[in-house]
């Protein structure tokens, strides 16, 4: 008797384990879209329902052939622009190619706007990536704004590059650096203005500087995703990440931080799926 109860607990861990195991898997290609919705007051009028698809962390993942399952959910979204936040390519085991294919079928489906990560920092042949790009029509915004119009009005995107291409990654003064950077948004206070940067612990800065909305990446969703508490740890934030998934507020500042879509030096997720964020502008006047 008491063997067999020993085979069936030995039974019940096995099913358990094998559970946990095919939705890690699962989670780990299941690529979702996640769509939400941001209201100010600050909006024009004209650019009330404009979509942005927002994609950050590709890390050289690819969704079918040359990205063909993630570029059908992009399009089918409908977006007005896409805007790209950062580690297009991993650092560790880069493959500029599988970028640009990505990219050059992303400025079929609309404008997009891109700005560094971390491991576009480390790589040696970033200016190729930067020119691939720009040659493809991707705007590569690198500590500048660009004035986006529509029904006679306009909103500006202001692009950072990410700190670690002037001070160290792990050990460097990054948010001194990010303050530097967001001073060039001063006389921009009377548009709307869209942030991309790949940092969201940095939070703090981008509020200081009074955009209205912050596109982020680079948490990876805390890579293992615990319920009631979220993340586990991420990248410059380490466990328990206050900054790793969803709509954050500080002051008149607004933050979208994307779960991102690819994987690298942890390369599995749990309860974590890649995702593309779909960010619909409203004006609150309407």
């Amino acid at each position: 008797m008491r063997n067999k109860k020993k085979g069936m607990v030995a039974l019940a861990v096995a099913a358990v384990l094998t559970a946990i195991a095919v939705w890690t898997v699962w989670g780990n290609t299941a690529l979702e879209l996640n769509s939400l919705t941001f209201s100010s007051e600050r909006l024009p009028k004209g650019f009330d329902g404009y979509r942005i698809a927002h994609i950050s962390d590709l890390h050289n993942t690819q969704f079918g052939e040359d990205n063909a399952k993630l570029l059908d959910m992009i399009r089918e979204s409908n977006p007005d622009i896409i805007a790209i936040t950062g580690d297009l390519i991993d650092s560790r085991n880069t493959d500029i190619d599988i970028a640009l294919r990505f990219v050059e079928k992303a400025v079929e489906i609309a404008p997009c706007y891109y700005v560094t990560g971390n491991h576009e920092a480390r790589i040696p042949d970033y200016d190729r990536l930067r020119e691939g790009m720009s040659a493809l029509g991707a705007v590569v915004l690198e500590d500048e704004a660009a004035d986006v119009e529509l029904n006679g009005e306009t909103i500006t995107l202001f692009g950072v590059d990410d700190p670690s291409f002037k001070t160290d990654y792990l050990s460097g003064d990054s948010e001194t650096v990010m303050k530097c950077k967001l001073e060039r948004i001063s006389g921009e206070e009377n548009k709307f203005t869209v942030l991309l940067s790949h940092r969201p612990e940095l939070f703090e800065a981008y509020a200081d500087s009074g955009v209205d909305l912050v596109l982020s990446g680079h948490a990876h969703g805390g890579q293992f995703r615990l319920p009631l508490l979220g993340g586990l740890i991420a990248p410059n934030q380490g466990l328990f990440p206050e900054y790793d998934s969803g709509l954050y507020v500080r002051s008149n500042t607004n933050m979208v931080v994307s779960r991102g879509i690819g994987n690298s030096i942890v390369p599995l997720r749990f309860n974590n799926r890649p995702e593309v964020v779909l960010i619909e502008l409203k004006n609150a006047k309407n």
